[in-house]
C-alpha cells in the first residue's frame, strides 16, 4: 500500500454519522436489570450505630446523641520544684504585658517567650538554662518600658509596673 493513496478522511461525513447513531440509541434505550445474588457473602457484617474508634483514645472525650454538650479536661502538669516562683512571676509579666503598651508584635513575641519557660518549668527536669536565657529576653521587652525609654502607647504607672515585674522575674531564679 502507497503511503500517500489519496485517501482523505471524512471528518464532517463522520461527525454526521455518529449524530445519526446517538438519535437511533436516544430512540431505543438499553436498559439492564440488576439484581443482587442473596447468596453471595463478603464475610462477617456489623452494623454499628454509633461512633467506632480504632486505635488510641487517651485523652479524647467522645459525645454521642446529645442535644448540647458541655465537656472539659484538666490537662495541667505539676510545675517542677524550686520552679514555683519563675512561674508565677512568668504568668503575672504574661498577664500584665498588654496594659504596658507594648507593640502587638512584641506582645506576640513575648508570649512566645512565656510560653517557652511555662512549658520548661513542667519537664521531670527543666533545663534551667532554657529557663535563664528565656527570662532574660522577657526582661529585654520589659527594659525599654520601665527606664522609660518607650513613651508611645505607655500607660500612667508603666515604668513601675515594669521595673516590678523585671525585679519578680530576677529574684525568682
Amino acid at each position: 500500500m502507497a503511503r500517500n493513496s489519496g485517501f482523505k478522511i471524512n471528518k464532517q461525513g463522520i461527525r454526521k454519522m455518529m449524530g445519526e447513531i446517538q438519535r437511533e440509541v436516544d430512540k431505543h434505550p438499553v436498559t439492564a436489570r440488576v439484581q443482587a445474588d442473596p447468596e453471595v457473602s463478603f464475610g462477617d457484617t456489623n452494623v454499628f450505630n454509633g461512633p467506632v474508634i480504632h486505635g488510641d483514645v487517651r485523652g479524647s472525650q467522645l459525645a454521642w446523641g446529645n442535644s448540647s454538650v458541655s465537656q472539659s479536661q484538666d490537662q495541667s502538669k505539676p510545675i517542677a520544684p524550686g520552679f514555683e516562683a519563675v512561674t508565677e512571676a512568668v504568668v503575672d509579666t504574661l498577664r500584665q504585658l498588654p496594659t504596658l503598651g507594648v507593640s502587638d508584635e512584641e506582645l506576640e513575641d513575648a508570649s512566645a517567650v512565656g510560653e517557652e519557660i511555662l512549658n520548661e518549668v513542667v519537664q521531670p527536669e527543666p533545663d534551667r538554662g532554657v529557663i535563664r536565657r528565656a527570662v532574660a529576653a522577657l526582661k529585654g521587652y520589659l527594659a525599654p518600658i520601665a527606664t522609660g525609654a518607650v513613651t508611645a502607647g505607655a500607660v500612667t504607672g508603666g515604668e513601675e509596673t515594669a521595673r516590678v515585674l523585671i525585679e519578680r522575674l530576677s529574684t525568682a531564679l
